[in-house]
């Protein structure tokens, strides 16, 4: 397998081949030769269309993740009818003489061709231009773990870099399959403003591979009488950036909350009493932060 690996600022790219084509078995010289006892018989005028996908540039067959449709190729302007469809990576239909619509689907990314049948047997092959996105996050060494991350991919429109929604909710590691073209990806790290962002470009036939490092940290807040006690239970804790925006609200003795790298406003509620602290978020420095329940 060969690929490249190469950074832009804060994200680090491996693209390596796309491991969708397996080597097909030796034909079956006798798998025609009979009908299937369990098929039934073609009516007549009926004949065989075999169909198989292969990655655009690369004719290697596409093995998995396919959805095939057939569709009556209608010329009087009305929606076209379904008449086959099937997951097979080399699927065969039997179909009445007449125009059609083969289609295609592999993830995010699709191939359509017209063809005729006239009552003989036809072999064709539709053309998908696709690759995959693998995405993953990191604070300095540090991988974050799966479930902590989302990711939401972008198809750019103008200057609009979020201009067309691909899908929202990725997770990491995932095998995204798409049309080979540039995206938006936008990485969300916990819950709340640990965001990053890049462009990414998927090629034909090949997996990006690309991890969006994140400065951030993990704080968990806390309400206490003295330095090191106990917290206490209830308390409605409110995260606010300097100019009073508010982050992100939690309740609880000790709520954890990711936050991006940067300075803050932490107010915590408790018997009808309000106490404030400021406090700094370093990147990668996971720690307590400390609200002190006593009159300012």
């Amino acid at each position: 397998m060969m690929g490249g690996r190469f950074g832009l600022g804060g994200l680090v790219v491996l693209a390596v081949l796309l491991p969708v084509a397996v080597p097909a078995q030796a034909p079956n010289p006798f798998a025609n030769s009979l009908p299937s006892p369990t098929m039934p018989e073609p009516a007549e005028g009926e004949a065989q269309l075999s169909l198989r996908a292969v990655l655009s540039g690369a004719d290697r067959a596409l093995r998995s993740g396919l959805a095939w449709r057939i569709y009556e190729d209608r010329s009087d302007g009305t929606r076209p009818a379904i008449v086959a469809r099937s997951a097979e990576p080399e699927p065969s239909f039997r179909l009445a003489p007449g125009s059609y619509v083969a289609t295609v689907t592999y993830g995010y990314a699709s191939a359509s061709k017209k063809l005729v049948m006239a009552g003989q047997p036809l072999s064709d092959q539709l053309r998908v231009s696709a690759g995959a996105l693998k995405l993953s996050g990191a604070i300095g060494d540090f991988k974050i773990p799966a479930p902590q991350l989302s990711f939401s991919v972008f198809v750019p429109i103008g200057t609009n870099s979020e201009g067309r929604l691909v899908r929202s909710g990725v997770k990491a590691g995932e095998l995204l399959r798409l049309p080979e073209g540039t995206y938006h990806v936008v990485s969300t790290y916990g819950e709340s403003n640990a965001i990053q962002r890049a462009d990414l470009k998927v090629e034909n036939g090949k997996v990006t591979d690309a991890t969006m490092n994140h400065r951030a940290a993990t704080v968990t807040l806390k309400l206490v009488a003295n330095p090191g006690a106990e917290a206490f239970a209830g308390t409605a804790f409110s995260v606010l950036t300097p100019g009073g925006d508010t982050i992100r609200e939690a309740i609880g003795a000790f709520p954890q909350v990711t936050l991006a790298e940067g300075d803050y406003v932490l107010i915590a509620r408790h018997d009808g009493q309000v106490y404030t602290r400021e406090f700094k978020v370093e990147s990668g420095l996971d720690r307590d932060v400390e609200v002190l329940a006593k009159a300012s």
